[in-house]
């Protein structure tokens, strides 16, 4: 479907969405969605009956036919609107819906920033964002974990009762490992293990955002975070994942020193995190997270590689995605090891 046929068919939706009487969409661009969604830029006019028109710029996420996910475009947008009632800066959802496309999307408001990780860790422009984005990530985790969890939220994966949040989320990695190893990874057994022995014990169960990262921020060069992205992996959990997930060094875009990716130091951002919560922080959970999500992140490497190896997709960029795999395992002996900063 075209980016002119996805404006002509939403036109009406973000209309009434909007108040107003008609939209006239103007410059439609193609913008980065990822695998699970694709997503489009729509300039557009509002017009009402006397007034001048206003002028919105809407971005639009629809999901790809087939695409995997744990919940609908519109679960996700009463998950946005959650998130946003209880402090969390996201984007303002405008509308959702399925029919008009024939498939699941929402619409959202326009954020302006960056998300480019290299460029964030490094360019000079956001040299002062760098100094604020830590103490703004962990309120924004903060908020994020004060997220009621009843519902309209009851759709979200959660442990079952009784069912440690970090066995649970340790023994769906490590299928998805032995699905997808084609050769042997000696150093994420060593991990597994590692793991398996040192299980937190989570006395709090919050909603976890799941991918909460350098990457996933839309950052302003003087501001720094304006909005949290890519809630696709949301679910509950113990909120140390979060933080642990943060810290992981694929994360970090070449600015191993700065262990809090790539912008500040892990300690920065468990201070404000604690003063932001009032809650004290298990140094102890947080580095099983931290090599959790480091093995999380390794083992989506070896996922991601498997269409290149496979020969049904012959993507350079999978491939390359594929040799990630051995940063996370020299991160993983260091982290084990207590080598990592």
């Amino acid at each position: 479907m075209t980016g002119d046929e996805i404006a002509e068919r939403l036109a009406p939706s973000l209309a009434r969405a909007c108040g107003a009487d008609r939209v006239q969409v103007g410059e439609i661009r193609a913008m980065t969605g990822g695998a699970a969604r694709e997503a489009w830029r729509l300039d557009v006019a509002l017009e009402r009956e006397g007034e001048t028109s206003e002028s919105r710029t809407i971005v639009v996420l629809v999901f790809r036919p087939g695409g995997q996910r744990a919940f609908s475009g519109t679960q996700e947008t009463v998950l946005l609107r959650a998130a946003s009632a209880a402090g969390v800066p996201v984007p303002t959802v405008v509308c959702a819906g399925e029919e008009e496309l024939g498939r699941p999307f929402y619409a959202m408001e326009y954020v302006p920033g960056e998300t480019i990780g290299r460029r964030l860790v490094r360019d000079d422009r956001f040299a002062t964002a760098r100094k604020r984005l830590p103490a703004q990530m962990a309120r924004a985790l903060a908020a994020i974990h004060g997220v009621p969890l009843e519902d309209p939220l009851s759709f979200l994966p959660r442990p079952g009762p009784g069912a440690p949040a970090a066995l649970v989320a340790l023994d769906q990695v490590e299928e998805l490992y032995r699905m997808v190893a084609a050769d042997p990874h000696p150093v994420f057994e060593i991990a597994l293990r590692w793991l398996r022995g040192r299980l937190p014990s989570t006395e709090r169960i919050t909603l976890v955002h799941g991918d909460f990262r350098i990457g996933n921020l839309m950052v302003e060069e003087v501001d720094g975070l304006r909005a949290v992205l890519d809630w696709e992996l949301a679910h509950v959990g113990d909120p140390l994942q979060d933080l642990g997930w943060a810290c992981v060094r694929s994360w970090r875009f070449g600015r191993d020193d700065l262990t809090c990716g790539g912008v500040g130091r892990r300690e920065e951002l468990v201070a404000a995190y604690e003063e932001a919560t009032g809650r004290a922080v298990d140094l102890q959970a947080l580095r099983f997270w931290e090599v959790f999500g480091n093995l999380h992140w390794g083992v989506i490497t070896l996922l991601q590689v498997r269409p290149f190896l496979d020969r049904t997709l012959p993507s350079l960029e999978l491939a390359a995605i594929g040799r990630r795999a051995a940063e996370t395992e020299w991160e993983l002996l260091n982290l084990i090891e207590g080598k990592a900063d």
